[in-house]
């Protein structure tokens, strides 16, 4: 099935893929940054038509060892995040959501998926730090800093814009895109993307079939 229509193209272009101030009231705050065609809107995420191809960025790992992340993530189901760990709002409750929706998978099913949280702040997020925070949501969790240029390029290959961390109202603030994106571990595409509202129980339904490479 590959049916494109102009509302669901403007929906992920408008509403998807969009960068997010954590913790920032700023209006301008959100933006389209890309335009991808969709094949159907699910209860929770939308599936794509043409799916995004596996970033390819080797950075750092919470270990401060080199992380290939096509190569390590080659042949797993995979979710990736982009965010911060000093994020006041967003960035914990997706990484909470998913982590709740990962216990109630069985044992071997949680031990393919793989989640990967890429810092928008890696002055800040160093391996250690970001380790540690980590830990609180999910000691699995696979947690990548690295040389911000780097990051972005990566984030941009699957539609995610982000901006270097900047000042305001004293405090730092990294505007990301706010979207979980699923690849599947039967082609390595990425071909969901779930928004920042999408609740623990939309994970709980959708990640057995994710971890099977089937579209919820």
């Amino acid at each position: 099935m590959t049916k494109k229509t102009v509302l669901a193209a403007a929906f992920v272009a408008a509403a998807a893929l969009t960068l997010s101030a954590c913790g920032s009231n700023d209006d301008n705050a959100k933006k389209p940054i890309a335009d991808v065609s969709v094949e159907a809107k699910t209860k929770a995420a939308t599936v794509l038509d043409q799916p995004f191809t596996k970033p390819n960025l080797v950075l750092t790992d919470t270990h401060g060892k080199k992380y290939d992340l096509r190569e390590q993530t080659k042949g797993k189901p995979t979710l990736i995040y982009f965010g911060y760990t000093n994020c006041p709002d967003v960035c914990p409750l997706i990484m909470s959501n998913i982590a709740i929706a990962k216990k109630a998978l069985p044992k071997a099913d949680q031990d393919k998926l793989q989640v990967v949280f890429v810092t928008t702040d890696p002055e800040r997020d160093t391996p250690s730090s970001l380790g540690t925070w980590l830990k609180s949501q999910d000691a699995s969790f696979v947690g990548l800093t690295g040389d911000f240029p780097a990051i972005q390029a990566g984030a941009r290959q699957i539609g995610i814009g982000i901006d270097a961390p900047k000042k305001e109202k004293g405090t730092v603030v990294s505007m990301h895109g706010s979207q979980v994106i699923a690849f599947s571990p039967k082609t390595d595409k990425g071909y969901l993307v779930y928004s920042e509202d999408t609740s623990p129980d939309d994970y709980t339904k959708d990640l057995p079939k994710i971890v099977k490479g089937e579209t919820p």
